[in-house]
């Protein structure tokens, strides 16, 4: 049982395998910067992508419980493998008995849950990893909400490694962007709105614009989660009285501070510093 700390800072956490989840807590911090937020990448572990569902679910809890254990009362799993593989475990089976007073959220159902107001065709293109889209999640929340929506996939390995190595300005990852797009757009050329279901994609967004028509929309996860955040702190005012409001964000890494730092900044937007976390 994860004992309840008193301390008068209790910060939201906000978890990523690695960077991509630094998107989704900048557009966070514009909608509700009076919050204190505190971000964990598990770095050293990245990425989570191709690993099995135990291993993320493994990975996933132990930071989770760090967090918690770090005065954090509500907890954003800020990534769309952990979100799909982990979380509905640790909501239904961990914290009923670990921590029955706080709360973890995803990425993937605030996005499905209004999907169903960005298309006209009812055909949605879903653009994530192969873990993302092998795990099905998108198909099964999507058909809860909006089960007349036809739903297509297209796994996109490479994109993430050429994000995270700053190599996406060159005629290889024009290749590789291109070609998913096209093979996506192919499977169901009515296809009027694509999620990108990593959190990684909004920095090469225009790029894969580049590719579609005009009128499909893409769709980052970052202002949809922010503004599902304020939703929640609003319905849950029990839950908000938890989340100290000082506008303070601390960052913590797996891997090596320094490294982290200067890859960070390009999904974050801004210089930051971070502190080495051993688990």
């Amino acid at each position: 049982m994860i004992q309840a700390n008193k301390s008068a800072h209790q910060p939201i956490g906000v978890f990523d395998s690695g960077y991509g989840g630094l998107t989704v807590l900048k557009e966070i911090v514009k909608e509700l910067p009076q919050y204190d937020y505190l971000y964990l990448g598990d770095n050293a572990r990245a990425p989570y992508g191709s690993r099995s569902f135990e291993t993320v679910y493994e990975y996933t809890l132990e930071c989770v419980r760090h967090l918690f254990d770090r005065g954090c009362h509500l907890v954003v799993l800020a990534c769309n493998t952990a979100s799909a593989k982990a979380l509905r475990t640790i909501q239904q089976k961990d914290l009923p008995k670990i921590a029955p007073d706080r709360r973890v959220l995803g990425v993937i159902r605030p996005t499905t849950e209004i999907i169903g107001n960005f298309t006209k065709s009812r055909q949605v293109g879903i653009l994530g990893t192969s873990g993302t889209v092998n795990s099905g999640s998108y198909l099964v929340e999507i058909d809860k909400f909006f089960p007349d929506i036809s739903v297509q996939q297209e796994a996109c390995p490479m994109w993430v490694p050429l994000i995270e190595n700053d190599e996406t300005n060159n005629a290889g990852a024009e290749f590789f962007i291109q070609r998913h797009v096209a093979t996506l757009m192919q499977k169901a050329p009515d296809i009027d709105a694509i999620i990108l279901g990593c959190t990684h994609y909004p920095l090469i967004a225009k790029q894969i614009q580049n590719y579609l028509p005009q009128h499909v929309q893409l769709l980052s996860q970052g202002p949809i989660v922010a503004q599902g955040l304020k939703d929640y702190l609003a319905r849950h005012p029990e839950m908000d009285k938890h989340c100290s409001k000082s506008g303070t964000r601390h960052f913590l890494t797996t891997d090596q501070p320094a490294s982290f730092d200067t890859a960070a900044s390009l999904f974050y937007g801004e210089d930051l510093q971070s502190e080495h976390l051993a688990l």
